[in-house]
């Protein structure tokens, strides 16, 4: 026999670790998502009676589902062998974390006056320049720059252009460079970042050594280095952007999944002998959306901004293609002489900025699985 103080350090076969996974799987499962403010916005299920007991098979294996579910991603939540709040509860609907997140969203009131007001921007920009009478590359050079009026409600430019039909058609350009080109980013930095981080240890170290050297050099002059070397493209363009705007994405991602990896959820899956693949992608993941959708929304203006200095140089959006900083750098250049080439594509650009800012600190608060315990 082991003395008293040192039962504890006995070796645990095998069986009693197998038989401690329903354990482990709803202890992690339950501090994560707190039955109890689950079940208060879910129905409540009515106590169980002795008799109404599920077999303890049962619920093992009701929460290996939970589990295999993972994170964020699993909405139940074993409770006596019930999975809880994830589909019908008791008869009733439980709700599902993207509803509960749109309602939490949906009470933010500058978050909702900024999608409202980056839907209406974005629309028009879609559609719009298929209504007009004006082409975007129609000139008169007869009435030249003529201030906003009836037939040009945004005025025209020195060479006649309508100057709505040009905002219309450069928020495409610029749109479309802001999304693709953080897309690209999204992929290299969650990818880089989450493996970093789970992986730890010198890989890890090894993998951040070379994101400093990276951020060493000057984006703009590494982004001009690989147009000049691959050629003036609009789609390398969103590969050349995207490839030098991961690089804080993987630091925030690392720094998440760091923080992640050590909740007992994590364990759980580890424990039931999920890969590690599952468990970043599956389980850890889902559970640092908040930072990283906060981040795109920064990361979509930054690649406008980036693809405006690259337009100014001549690198960038080529003619007579247009993008909103190809009118403001054109409407700079002519500010003193007609306020409104620079005063109103300004206005647009600045207005999206500002609701991209707006949605994504709305979206941060209502992704947030801490904040939704509140």
């Amino acid at each position: 026999l082991l003395p008293a103080g040192k039962r504890d350090a006995r070796p645990t076969s095998p069986i009693r670790q197998a038989g401690r996974l329903p354990y482990l799987a709803f202890r992690a499962f339950a501090r994560e998502f707190q039955v109890e403010t689950t079940a208060a916005r879910a129905h409540v299920l009515p106590p169980l009676q002795d008799n109404d007991a599920p077999p303890a098979s049962d619920a093992a294996d009701a929460a290996d589902a939970a589990a295999d579910a993972g994170g964020v991603g699993s909405v139940g939540v074993v409770v006596g062998g019930v999975v809880a709040a994830g589909g019908d509860v008791g008869g009733g609907r439980g709700v599902s974390p993207w509803l509960d997140a749109w309602l939490r969203l949906r009470k933010n009131r500058l978050a909702m006056a900024g999608l409202v007001t980056l839907a209406l921007l974005v629309l028009p920009c879609l559609f719009g320049p298929a209504f007009s009478p004006y082409d975007y590359m129609e000139q008169n050079l007869d009435l030249g720059a003529a201030a906003p009026g009836a037939a040009h409600w945004l005025g025209t430019d020195d060479l006649g252009r309508d100057q709505l039909v040009r905002i219309l058609t450069g928020g495409r350009i610029s749109l479309m460079v802001g999304l693709c080109a953080t897309v690209v980013a999204l992929v290299i930095g969650i990818t880089y970042g989450a493996v970093a981080g789970y992986r730890g240890g010198r890989l890890d170290a090894a993998m951040m050594r070379a994101v400093d050297i990276i951020y060493s050099f000057p984006f703009p002059i590494f982004v001009i280095l690989l147009m000049t070397f691959f050629g003036r493209n609009i789609y390398l363009l969103f590969a050349a952007i995207g490839a030098v705007e991961w690089l804080t994405m993987a630091r925030i991602v690392r720094s998440q999944v760091m923080a992640v990896k050590r909740m007992e959820f994590v364990e759980a899956a580890r424990a039931l002998g999920f890969g590690r693949g599952r468990i970043i992608f599956r389980h850890i993941l889902p559970n640092i959306l908040g930072p990283i959708v906060v981040y795109i929304t920064l990361t979509i203006p930054s690649v406008m901004l980036l693809e405006a200095f690259l337009s100014f140089l001549g690198l960038g959006v080529q003619p007579p293609m247009s993008s909103w900083g190809t009118l403001i750098k054109e409407g700079a250049e002519k500010m003193e002489e007609y306020w409104w080439l620079l005063a109103i594509p300004g206005f647009v650009f600045s207005l999206t900025l500002l609701s991209l800012n707006f949605l994504g600190d709305g979206l941060r608060d209502a992704l947030d699985v801490r904040s939704s315990r509140d």
